[in-house]
């Protein structure tokens, strides 16, 4: 089902724009390559809008907030919605600060983004504008199982709706939802946790799939089958690259075992290994 979307990826290679974190940037353009895609990481306010014209998709990350690059994503997202480009919006850490709750909420408010991309703790702070979350982390409370998956549907399903995008929420279960279909994926492992910027490589090849999808020669597959099939293609990696790690390694070689395996996933891989249910 997913194949399709990661084909269009190799066969298109859209050009993602980046505006991300110093954290992460380098592992969000790497990941960015392995899927087949290829990155720009470009955040300065001079260039952000003409670097956004030659791409075929932006993807926006609040993870190191500072007023440079705020300034920029405001250049790109106006941009990009002139000239109906796709936007993923990475809300890192929202709720932990208000200047980061504040910037997400508002590029929300001012942008049509086409899918955001966070934990259950930044999505809820989207919809309610607290700041309760614990630093980049979901906290506990908010954690997706399969005691309250139901109710945790029902959340992104609504929110999606109301702002009229796709919501991945991402975690143990992971949930994507526009509003109107809502699928949750039950692949990866708790040890991805312990990476810094899955997410945020998650964000970077959501945008990529996203992207492909709405450039496809074969017809889009849907928004939220992009999503999902980024979403999907990550945690299958993530268990193959942690059944690939040897005694003595850790998380800096599961970071890179990761990469590989997504540079290595073929479509009928992913199909066969997806575990999801339509909701």
């Amino acid at each position: 089902m997913f194949s399709k979307c990661l084909e269009n990826v190799r066969s298109k290679a859209p050009l993602v724009h980046c505006i991300t974190n110093y954290v992460t940037v380098n592992d969000v353009a790497n990941v960015i390559l392995a899927c087949g895609a290829s990155p720009v990481m470009a955040d300065d306010p001079c260039e952000a809008g003409d670097i956004t014209a030659i791409c075929d998709g932006l993807c926006v990350n609040i993870g190191t907030l500072n007023s440079m690059t705020i300034e920029a994503m405001r250049v790109a997202c106006a941009r990009a919605q002139a000239l109906k480009h796709p936007m993923v919006l990475d809300p890192v850490g929202a709720g932990a600060s208000r200047l980061r709750t504040d910037t997400a909420r508002k590029l929300l408010d001012n942008y049509d983004f086409t899918a955001v991309r966070g934990n259950m703790s930044e999505i809820k702070a989207l919809a309610s504008g607290s700041n309760d979350t614990r630093g980049v982390d979901c906290s506990g409370l908010d954690a997706v199982c399969k005691d309250n998956l139901d109710d945790a549907v029902g959340f992104v399903s609504g929110f999606a709706a109301r702002e009229n995008l796709t919501v991945a929420v991402t975690g143990a279960i992971d949930i994507v939802s526009d509003g109107r279909t809502s699928i949750a994926i039950y692949n990866g492992r708790t040890e991805m946790g312990r990476i810094t910027g899955t997410g945020c490589q998650l964000s970077g090849m959501t945008t990529a799939c996203v992207a492909a999808d709405m450039i496809s020669d074969a017809g889009s597959a849907g928004t939220v089958f992009a999503v999902a099939a980024a979403v999907s293609s990550m945690g299958v990696c993530g268990e193959t690259a942690y059944a690939n790690l040897k005694e003595g390694e850790g998380n800096a070689t599961y970071r890179n075992r990761i990469i590989d395996a997504i540079y290595n996933l073929s479509g009928e891989e992913l199909d066969g290994r997806c575990r999801y249910e339509i909701r």
